[in-house]
């Protein structure tokens, strides 16, 4: 903070406003869209790879593996999102917990005491001398982990049927060369289904922008979290009184969140042009019609 800021009460105008904006609380603030680019960041790639083994799980000859991958992608599907965003976080924190407890805790004090679960303050995570950077970390962690979850079933359905859309004659013409199974899914049928995948795959990612907001229900400091304190009415009791904000800090979000689903459209139309360009799909079709 600057120093001139120190005495808000001294300040009026535009002057209280540029203190007001640069104040700890704000700083915090803005680094909060940075945790939303970080979850994005992460769990896109770790969704993607969940989506391609339960895709080709759900593709395999070995019938435990296919009745996997088929579960795998039917259960996640058929509950609701919001289910597995508290269920996924609350089990592993009870699971990591428990297995603290067999190594930290008494023997003999039950961890399931009726409906309630407690273990000794050794096994809880974080621990409670825990910097706030571990505790928002381990948020992160777990809604890293419980999103996914939920995108990577979603991913293995688009990336199944994009297999299942590439024209059976060129896996058969690559048998025909004498192609080990294999081969062809490396050669012909991976390189061939992004075509088909990336509308289904688009339209996943804008989802998962729009659904960062549920950080919040983990106990994570994003931008819905510090919108509403930020932007709550404040008397005269704190340093900045001011009437209640939180449409404008909600509009800010709002912009923030347009222009994350805009610059993503205008970044899959490339990739989805550079992907059609010789295909023999109707976009790589209509690419040619328009080149001539």
């Amino acid at each position: 903070m600057l120093e001139q800021c120190a005495d808000p009460g001294s300040l009026q105008g535009l002057s209280w406003l540029m203190c007001y904006l640069t104040s700890g609380k704000h700083i915090l603030f803005y680094l909060s869209f940075g945790t939303v680019l970080l979850l994005l960041a992460i769990t896109a790639p770790i969704a993607l790879l969940f989506g391609f083994g339960g895709a080709l799980a759900s593709r395999s000859r070995f019938a435990p593996l296919r009745w996997f991958g088929r579960i795998y992608t039917s259960m996640v599907r058929g509950v609701p999102d919001i289910i597995f965003f508290l269920f996924v976080p609350i089990a592993l924190d009870q699971g990591f917990e428990w297995l603290r407890a067999k190594a930290y805790c008494e023997p003999s004090v039950p961890i399931r005491q009726g409906n309630e679960f407690l273990v000794c303050a050794q096994a809880k995570l974080p621990l409670s001398s825990a910097p706030e950077w571990v505790h928002q970390s381990y948020g992160i962690f777990l809604a890293v982990v419980a999103f996914s979850i939920v995108f990577g079933a979603f991913a293995a359905n688009v990336l199944y049927g994009a297999m299942n859309a590439v024209p059976r004659a060129q896996l058969e013409t690559a048998e025909a060369y004498g192609m080990s199974p294999r081969q062809v899914s490396r050669r012909i049928l991976i390189p061939q289904m992004w075509t088909y995948a990336l509308p289904g795959l688009a339209n996943l990612w804008m989802i998962l922008i729009k659904a960062t907001p549920l950080l919040f229900i983990l106990g994570v400091e994003d931008i819905v979290y510090w919108a509403r304190e930020l932007g709550g009415a404040k008397t005269s009791a704190y340093a900045y009184p001011h009437p209640d904000w939180r449409l404008y800090y909600f509009l800010a979000i709002l912009i923030f969140y347009l222009l994350m689903t805009w610059g993503s459209e205008r970044i899959f139309d490339r990739i989805r042009a550079r992907l059609s360009a010789g295909q023999a799909t109707a976009a790589g079709e209509a690419m040619r019609k328009a080149a001539t």
